[in-house]
């Protein structure tokens, strides 16, 4: 083989290299940013479907008890 050929070649393979090493690292950040997004906005969200109830039964019957007074 020519050698200005496998010098070229030599090259590539380090510059692909470096783009793998890159794309791998983007790839790790765009799994944690998508567990981050769950563990900040999803769970919270299931919580209050929990949460919500429970309050407006106890305001509610708060209210009740108010007006059952007179």
């Amino acid at each position: 083989m020519n050698p200005d050929v496998e010098k070229r070649l030599s090259e590539l393979e380090k510059k692909v290299d470096a783009i793998f090493v890159s794309v791998e690292k983007t790839r790790k950040y765009f799994l944690w940013t998508g567990i981050i997004t769950v563990a900040l906005i999803v769970l919270p969200m299931i919580g209050l479907i929990f949460a919500v109830p429970s309050f407006l039964n106890n305001y509610v019957g708060n209210i009740n008890s108010l007006t059952n007074i007179n």
